[in-house]
């Protein structure tokens, strides 16, 4: 992406390797800081010109094409020292990788990038890694407290296509396992609870049961039952923030050890029986290949200290 202002005024042209991203995607990479709500509102004035005209969001860029971006504030860029500090004693296992993505296990405690009090996230953390790689960009996201299986596409084009596999909910299989409060009734159950995001008053982000909010869909399915807990492997069908935390929560099985949605009770007493973090774990991913096609099944087994504890119930549950 090539890049001149004037005015104020910045205009870039776009080169093979940004052609094929959504022009919402791509402002909101090359506008980092500025709020996504903005960003939206720019395009939708037509502030943002592609080739001297208007255009929707969902266009779709191509070589050659030039934008015209109007003067906008924009955060500074996170400094990198703390994440190439961290990079030399932070190993995050790698599950898969070739020429145009890579595939990871996240620990627990990990952001996936930077920002909002935290100097340094997953992203930053591989790209310190790995400095002489050109791309290196999230798929998807994951909940700091949540670990397992990660996307990072190493090519535009690669982004490109799993980004469109996610918004299309059967081209893609993602399954979490999550150990729940009280006993899960049903072997196999559909949960179906619109969600709408909104902002505490401490600015913190939150999601919450709503007629207003986004459809969301989850699969749920038992895999063990105890007296008071039930292991869940979680199919998400829509891929909405916090989604498999809400839903189960106002189902009124919330995730053992979750801080935001949880048992603030129980949580308080589950450290001491072994259990020191939320119990999310991203574990299996069924996709297609973004550049050969072929089907990828990848999976990424219970951590240790998830893994311990079940070991503890079924030890104390004989």
């Amino acid at each position: 992406m090539k890049g001149s202002s004037k005015a104020s005024v910045t205009f870039l042209t776009v080169d093979e390797e940004d052609a094929g991203q959504r022009l919402d995607n791509f402002l909101l990479k090359h506008l980092k800081g500025v709020p996504k709500s903005h960003v939206y509102r720019i395009v939708r004035s037509g502030e943002v010109r592609v080739n001297k005209g208007r255009s929707d969001v969902t266009y779709r860029l191509v070589s050659g094409d030039i934008l015209r971006l109007p003067p906008v504030r924009v955060a500074e860029k996170p400094d990198a020292a703390p994440a190439v500090a961290a990079s030399h004693r932070i190993d995050i296992p790698i599950i898969f990788e070739d020429d145009a993505i890579l595939i990871l296990n996240k620990p627990a405690g990990l952001a996936v990038h930077g920002g909002s009090g935290v100097s340094f996230g997953l992203i930053e953390l591989i790209r310190a890694q790995r400095p002489q790689a050109k791309f290196l960009e999230l798929v998807h996201r994951l909940d700091r407290e949540t670990s397992g299986i990660l996307m990072v596409a190493k090519k535009r084009s690669a982004l490109t296509v799993l980004q469109d596999a996610l918004r299309d909910n059967h081209r893609i299989d993602k399954r979490y396992l999550a150990l729940v409060k009280g006993v899960w009734e049903n072997p196999r159950s559909h949960v179906k609870f619109s969600l709408l995001k909104y902002n505490t008053a401490e600015g913190e982000r939150r999601v919450r049961v709503s007629p207003e909010g986004k459809i969301s869909h989850t699969v749920v399915n038992r895999r063990q039952a105890w007296r008071d807990c039930s292991l869940l492997e979680c199919e998400l069908k829509t891929g909405r923030t916090h989604q498999i935390r809400v839903h189960l929560a106002a189902s009124d099985h919330p995730i053992l050890g979750d801080e935001k949605y949880g048992d603030f009770a129980l949580n308080k007493i589950l450290p001491r029986q072994g259990l020191r973090r939320m119990f999310l774990h991203a574990w299996r991913l069924v996709v297609d290949h973004p550049v050969t096609g072929k089907s990828l099944e990848l999976e990424a087994p219970l951590p240790p200290e998830l893994q311990s504890y079940i070991d503890l119930l079924e030890k104390t549950h004989a």
